[in-house]
């Protein structure tokens, strides 16, 4: 018997995110979800590392890989639409369980209580992790829209940015006060910051 689990996350690179706004530039839910990753793992090293914590930063960075994976059924789901009503809210959960419960029915047996752990009701304490990273994600896109003149993200960008705050992570911080500027940046200027480092 075939099982399609992997076929299914190869086609997160064709389901756009911001569908409701205008991109100078596309971004899909399989690079949007490595970026999450990556950025999730820089908040645990920040918190381990900087901050004296003990965050399992590998079990973290796995569930952040797979954080996405229930909308190569569902979709991108805008948060507007999303967030509409209570309604919505609730009948959008019932959906993204029937979708996680048939995307895990895709995996071996043998495999699928690994990967239920991943995508199905991960640990909250270290899901808030991946939650704080797709926030930076989304304000990282936001930036970065802004620094092309796409003023269609000023909004976002601040209610983003007010989400962040309301975490209460010192990780999250650090990392918006050392990184987030980056991305405002051209390439030529990132190139001389760190020719002519001060």
């Amino acid at each position: 018997m075939n099982h399609h689990f992997f076929a299914y996350l190869y086609r997160l690179k064709y389901i756009d995110r911001w569908s409701l706004m205008w991109n100078t530039r596309r971004e899909n839910v399989a690079e949007h979800s490595f970026y999450v990753a990556s950025i999730a793992h820089m908040l645990c090293t920040i918190s381990n590392e900087v901050y004296g914590g003990n965050v399992p930063t590998d079990r973290v960075v796995s569930i952040a890989l797979f954080h996405d994976a229930s909308e190569v059924l569902t979709g991108d789901i805008p948060q507007p639409v999303k967030h509409n009503n209570e309604q919505i809210l609730r009948n959008f959960r019932e959906i993204e369980d029937v979708a996680v419960e048939r995307l895990i029915g895709t995996i071996p047996p043998a495999l699928s209580s690994i990967y239920r752990g991943l995508i199905q009701d991960p640990d909250p304490e270290l899901y808030r992790w991946v939650k704080a990273a797709d926030l930076i994600e989304a304000y990282i896109k936001c930036l970065t829209e802004l620094s092309t003149g796409n003023r269609e993200f000023v909004v976002a960008k601040q209610q983003v940015l007010e989400s962040l705050k309301k975490m209460n992570m010192p990780e999250v911080d650090y990392f918006l006060e050392h990184m987030s500027a980056s991305f405002e940046k051209t390439l030529d200027e990132i190139t001389l910051d760190i020719a002519d480092p001060k």
